[in-house]
C-alpha cells in the first residue's frame, strides 16, 4: 500500500516564545504529512541547547514530561522521511554538535545532490562522520570554514553544496533559516506577536495561531535574534524551479505554497483532467485522500457526481499480523474498502495523484471490480513519472517507475483498467498559471535544474 512517492521532511522554527518547545511540537504535528519515520527538536535558553529526538510519529515521541525538559524560548524541529537502509535514530535530526564557536543543530529539507563527493573530500582531510545524513556534511563545513563569524561560515559552506535545501540552524542566541537559490523547497514565515516563525508550510502557522508574513525567498538568509530580524542575500538570483509534486501531493491542501493556495490547484489540475479525458461514466470516486480535491475538480467539469466509493480506514497501524493462510490484496484491504452499494454495475472514473510502480493501483482496480463496478477507467492528475528525483522526494529508480518503460496502453493493461489517462505536462502547467516557467518537473521531463555528476548509473543517490 505504501507505492508512493514521499518527502524527506519537514521543519520548524520559533524564536521568543516561553513555550517554544510546546509549540514547535504543534508545528511538527501540523507537518506529519511530510515525514513519519523520526522527529526531533532541540531548544535553547539562550545559554545552552537542550534535544530530544527519536524514531515514530511526533504524537509518541513527545509527552508533557519531554516538553517540560526542553527549556528555552528558542526550538527548531524536523519531522522526518528516509529511503530503505537510512531508517536509524542516528539519522533524525536536529543534529546537534558542538564546535568551536559554540553549539550549533540544524534541521534540513531537502537533498544535496554533491554531498556524497563533498564528504570524500572531508573525510581524506580528516572528518569523521556519526551519521549517513547529507545534513551532516553541512555541519562539517561549518567547523572547517575559515570566517569568522557563523553568518559568514553558513555562506561559505553554503557555496560548495549544490542540490536543494530550506534549513533551519539554531545556536545558543540564534535562529537562522536559508533557502536554495532556485527556492525548489518550500519555506515560510510568520509572526506570532512578538515571536517569529519559520516553516515548511503554512498549516503549521495557522496551528499555532501565528500571521503568515511572506515566503523565504530562494537565494535569502534569515537571521533572527534578540535584536529582530535581518534579511541576507547569500547566493545570486536564479530562475525559480519550484517542485511541483508539492502541489501534486506533498502539500496539505489547506496550505499555501509557493503563494498559491494548494487545494485550489489541485482542484484546477481535476478541471483539466475532465477537459482532456472526458470519459463517460456515472460517478467519480477518489484515491483518498490524496486524489479527493482533484476528483472533486474532475466532476465539476465533467458533470459527473462525486461519491465516496472507497472508505479509508484512518486506524492501521505502521505493522500488522497477516493470517498464514494469504488473505488477497490484504494490505490493500486494510486500508481502503469499496461501497458494493454504491458500485455495483456503474461506470467509474478512479482519481489518484500519481501511479509509481503501479502494484497498488492494479489492486485497487481490482478491488473496485470485485465490489460491482461494470467500468473501472483511471486518470491520474500529474504526468507520467518517468524519471527519479534527486531533491528531496524518495522515488524509485527508472527501472521501477512503470511509466518509464510502459506504454500508457501497456499500464492500463497492467493495471487492468477499462482505460488510463495522465494529466498532460502542458495542461498541469496550464492548470497552474505558470506557462511551464518557475516550476521544477523533472519527475515528468528529464529536465533536471540542478547537475549532478554522481548517479551511480541509473540509481538514485540515498536521500539521507
Amino acid at each position: 500500500m505504501d507505492d508512493r512517492f514521499h518527502d524527506q521532511c519537514g521543519i520548524f522554527g520559533i524564536f521568543g516564545h516561553p513555550e517554544a518547545a510546546n509549540l514547535a511540537y504543534l508545528g511538527l504535528y501540523a507537518l506529519q504529512h511530510r515525514g513519519q519515520e523520526s522527529c526531533g527538536i532541540v531548544t535553547s535558553d539562550r545559554t545552552r541547547l537542550y534535544s530530544h529526538k527519536a524514531m515514530g510519529l511526533v504524537n509518541d515521541v513527545f509527552d508533557a514530561g519531554v516538553i517540560s525538559r526542553l527549556k528555552g524560548d528558542v526550538a527548531i524541529g524536523h519531522v522526518r522521511y528516509s529511503t530503505a537502509g537510512g531508517s536509524h535514530i542516528r539519522n533524525a535530526q536536529p543534529f546537534a554538535v558542538d564546535f568551536s564557536m559554540g553549539s550549533i543543530a540544524v534541521a534540513h529539507n531537502g537533498n544535496l545532490v554533491n554531498a556524497i563527493d563533498v564528504r570524500h573530500t572531508l573525510e581524506s582531510r580528516g572528518s569523521i562522520f556519526q551519521s549517513s545524513m547529507d545534513t551532516e556534511v553541512l555541519v562539517h563545513l561549518i567547523a572547517t570554514a575559515r570566517a569568522t563569524t557563523l553568518v559568514d561560515r553558513i555562506r561559505e559552506s553554503l557555496n560548495v553544496v549544490k542540490g536543494s535545501y530550506s534549513l533551519l540552524f539554531l545556536t545558543e542566541k540564534q535562529i537562522i533559516g536559508v533557502r536554495d537559490p532556485m527556492g525548489i523547497r518550500p519555506m515560510c514565515l510568520g509572526r506570532m506577536k512578538d515571536s517569529w516563525v519559520i516553516a515548511s508550510e503554512t498549516t503549521s502557522l495557522d496551528l499555532i495561531d501565528a500571521e503568515y508574513v511572506r515566503d523565504i525567498e530562494p537565494g535569502e538568509m534569515v537571521v533572527i535574534d534578540e535584536s529582530g530580524l535581518q534579511s541576507l542575500r547569500f547566493a545570486e538570483q536564479q530562475p525559480r524551479r519550484h517542485c511541483i509534486f508539492e502541489f501534486i501531493y506533498f502539500a496539505r491542501p489547506d496550505s499555501f505554497v509557493f503563494g498559491r493556495q494548494v487545494y485550489s490547484v489541485r482542484k484546477a489540475f481535476g478541471r483539466q483532467l475532465g477537459r482532456e479525458h472526458p470519459v463517460d461514466a456515472d460517478m467519480v470516486i477518489s484515491i483518498p485522500d490524496s486524489g479527493t480535491v482533484a476528483a472533486l475538480g474532475f466532476g465539476e467539469e465533467r458533470r459527473i457526481p462525486f461519491e465516496m466509493g472507497l472508505i479509508r480506514s484512518h486506524y492501521v497501524g505502521r505493522t500488522f499480523i497477516e493470517p498464514q493462510q494469504s488473505i488477497r490484496h490484504f494490505g490493500v484491504k486494510l486500508k481502503l474498502h469499496g461501497v458494493r452499494d454504491l458500485l455495483k454495475g456503474k461506470r467509474v472514473v478512479v482519481i489518484d495523484d500519481s501511479i509509481v510502480r503501479g502494484t497498488t493501483s492494479r489492486k485497487i482496480v481490482k478491488m473496485i471490480r470485485a465490489a460491482g463496478a461494470s467500468e473501472v477507467h483511471v486518470i491520474i492528475s500529474s504526468p507520467p513519472t518517468v524519471c527519479p528525483c534527486f531533491y528531496g522526494i524518495d522515488t524509485p529508480t527508472s527501472e521501477e517507475l512503470i511509466a518509464s518503460s510502459h506504454t500508457v496502453d501497456e499500464v492500463c493493461k497492467y493495471l487492468t483498467a477499462d482505460s488510463l489517462g495522465y494529466l498532460s505536462v502542458e495542461g498541469m502547467h496550464k492548470a497552474i498559471g505558470s506557462g511551464g516557467e518557475g516550476y521544477c518537473d523533472a519527475c515528468f521531463t528529464g529536465n533536471y535544474p540542478i547537475a549532478f555528476e554522481n548517479q551511480h548509473g541509473s540509481r538514485q543517490m540515498h536521500l539521507f
